[in-house]
């Protein structure tokens, strides 16, 4: 149904203009045979006035001027017969037919025209002759000769506008163009197909999929050649602009058609100086991907067509200004707005990589866009995306020279009560391990590097990002030292430093930042665990089983009287320093579940078996001896004292049920702690 209703519009249209067209032939014929019986009417008279004027000078005026005369008359002959040709041809029937027709009417009419002009010189000399010369003696109709000169130049006058008017409304050349704008118009839409959006842009850009053809074609080759002869001939008629709003308007379309296979919603969300970049940052690998596919695939293709187009019938700037237009309405300017909308958030650590991101998205592309976007019309263009590169370079600089001493203002700030491993220690190591890693390392030295280039600047040296990673550790070691003293209870320092040591030797091993710091640091912190694991034990646990020593001497008379006394009050006050202990350490944490385990068993094995030899060997005189009422005394059994030894330290639940522990540097970056390590805020809640 709608072919059909498309094929009647068409049909209306071509009858509106056939209507036309009859109209226009008609007034030309009249014309015509108006001119032709002026013509043999002046021929007929200039010979008869030639004759006359044989034995006068003004001969050889009149002699000179009949043959260009004659040359108009069969030139206007031929202009008239190709533009009835012209007029009864269409250009979707045959459009190489259309545009030979078209070019041979062209060059007929300016052929006319410069005859015309020639003409007129030679007939402007015979009636300055006349106008200058008294003749009146000899020539007794002067009038009358001076009378057909003068009508002659009118006449050639209005057949030099012939190529003029041909251009105006309902001219033959204005019908002319109106047809090949509606064919370049049809070439372009019934031939072109939005290019397809490959599933690889849907996903995270890790898994496989269907990924865009490097190098399509955007048109059939047969039809680039048609769409060239077109241009070709609107531009010998300085009528260029017409075809090229239309491919602009029609290729924009294109364009925008294959853009809304995306979501691009977020490239116009905003932040303030204020904002965090957490806000956006879920989109910001997204842009990217987004941004290589509208470059290296939509907008190459336009590159190349326009070339093809309009590349060798205009100058370079015309098809780069088509070529730019077709840019800047498709949205190119929304993705630079989005990249500038990322460098305005806050500055914080997380803000880092997400600069690094933009940055390397941009550099990947940065040939395609010297490329395409190299010419004078974009240059619009080549400014925004210069300011972006510069405000990415400057901001990457900031956030990355104050990082270490954002850590070592964090000393100030208290540890975890419960002396676990610091939030801030776990962010600052797997972030120096992300800016190891060889995605960003080389990026953020090529980011320092061009600052330091355009500041003319000493401040980039080999190496540079693996000191400040070495000097922001060290500092972070200083951090837990000083935090560790901090704690009021001694064992509970034990405890911090054991899970501060154990991080570091045991997750930063067999990173880049355990290699960073060597095997030797390694090392030592791992012993560190063990030397602070003994003196947890001894300066804690340690102390109970005394409490228990059935070695001392019962002095009494009555021995049996004493010693069920001294029992009661030895596991009552073995009960009250190990309740007392307990419930002082209950809230305690060892992060690490090896290091949680073979602690407890540590525990374990100084006080159960001292416990149970205890048990067995006095139970018997607990509360009277042979018929004892242990509940009163003896609070724990020696299964229920080793489950309540085994089930300590464990990490708090989450509010989502998962325990604080941390899990990978993505997980870590992306939560709230991440957005409060920041170089223009207070960084105390880190640890809180």
């Amino acid at each position: 149904m709608e072919a059909i209703i498309h094929t009647r519009d068409l049909l209306n249209t071509t009858l509106h203009q056939s209507t036309q067209l009859d109209s226009a032939i008609n007034k030309t014929t009249a014309n015509v045979t108006r001119i032709n019986r002026t013509f043999l009417s002046l021929e007929s008279r200039i010979k008869n006035m030639a004759s006359k004027c044989a034995i006068f000078a003004i001969c050889d005026h009149v002699d000179r001027a009949l043959p260009p005369l004659s040359a108009v008359f069969n030139i206007y002959q031929l202009v008239d017969e190709l533009g009835s040709l012209l007029s009864a041809a269409h250009s979707s029937s045959d459009l190489n037919l259309y545009l030979s027709l078209l070019t041979r009417f062209r060059q007929a009419l300016t052929l006319l025209t410069n005859t015309c002009k020639l003409a007129i010189l030679w007939v402007q000399d015979v009636k300055q002759f006349l106008d200058n010369t008294d003749i009146n003696v000899f020539l007794a109709d002067d009038d009358l000769y001076h009378s057909n000169v003068c009508k002659t130049l009118l006449l050639l006058e209005e057949l030099q506008a012939t190529e003029d008017h041909s251009l105006l409304d309902q001219g033959i050349l204005s019908v002319a163009f109106q047809q090949l704008e509606h064919e370049f118009t049809n070439l372009l839409i019934q031939n072109t197909v939005p290019l397809q959006v490959p599933s690889s842009l849907f996903s995270s850009g890790d898994e496989e999929g269907d990924v865009a053809d490097p190098s399509p074609e955007a048109l059939p080759l047969y039809v680039v050649h048609s769409l060239k002869a077109i241009v070709a001939c609107f531009a010998c008629d300085s009528q260029l602009h017409r075809c090229m709003s239309i491919y602009i308007k029609v290729r924009t379309t294109i364009v925008q058609t294959s853009l809304q296979g995306l979501d691009l919603d977020y490239l116009g969300m905003s932040l303030s100086e204020f904002d965090s970049v957490q806000e956006i940052e879920g989109y910001i690998d997204e842009w990217g991907r987004h941004l290589e596919f509208v470059v290296k695939h939509l907008l190459e293709l336009e590159y190349r067509l326009c070339d093809q187009v309009f590349g060798h019938n205009v100058q370079p700037d015309v098809w780069a200004d088509c070529f730019s237009k077709i840019a800047l309405q498709s949205g190119i300017q929304r993705f630079i707005k989005f990249g500038n909308t990322i460098t305005k958030g806050k500055k914080e650590a997380i803000k880092l990589f997400k600069l690094l991101d933009v940055f390397a998205a941009l550099n990947n592309l940065r040939q395609d866009f010297n490329r395409i976007f190299g010419g004078k019309p974009c240059s619009e263009i080549q400014t925004q995306t210069r300011n972006l590169i510069k405000k990415v370079v400057n901001g990457t600089y900031e956030i990355f020279w104050e990082l270490s001493a954002q850590v070592e203002l964090q000393r100030l700030t208290d540890p975890p009560a419960d002396g676990a491993v610091p939030r801030l220690m776990t962010f600052v190591t797997e972030y120096s391990d992300e800016l190891l890693d060889d995605d960003y390392k080389p990026v953020l030295e090529q980011v320092l590097k061009i600052h330091s280039s355009w500041y003319n600047a000493d401040t980039f040296t080999k190496g540079l990002v693996s000191v400040e990673v070495h000097n922001m550790v060290k500092s972070l070691e200083l951090n837990l030292e000083t935090w560790a003293k901090r704690y009021q209870d001694t064992a509970l320092s034990y405890i911090f430093m054991m899970n501060t040591s154990c991080y570091l030797s045991k997750h930063l091993k067999g990173t880049k930042l355990g290699d960073l710091m060597g095997e030797s640091w390694l090392k030592r912190h791992e012993g560190r665990v063990e030397y602070y694991a003994a003196l947890y034990l001894r300066g804690s646990w340690g102390k109970i089983p005394a409490l228990l020593n059935n070695n001392d001497k019962m002095m009494a008379l009555d021995e049996g009287v004493i010693a069920q006394d001294v029992v009661n009050k030895r596991i009552k006050g073995f009960n009250e320093a190990f309740d007392d202990l307990f419930r002082k350490q209950s809230d305690w944490v060892l992060c690490d579940k090896s290091l949680r385990w073979k602690t407890c068993q540590l525990i374990v094995e100084a006080i159960v078996p001292v416990y149970k030899s205890y048990m067995q060997k006095y139970l018997g005189l607990v509360e009277g001896g042979g018929t004892p009422n242990p509940n009163k005394y003896v609070k724990y059994s020696v299964e229920s004292l080793e489950n309540m030894l085994t089930s300590m330290f464990q990490p708090k639940l989450g509010k989502n049920g998962s325990n604080t522990k941390h899990t990978n540097m993505i997980g870590k970056i992306k939560n709230v702690v991440a957005g409060r390590f920041s170089p223009t805020t207070d960084m105390q809640r880190l640890l809180s």
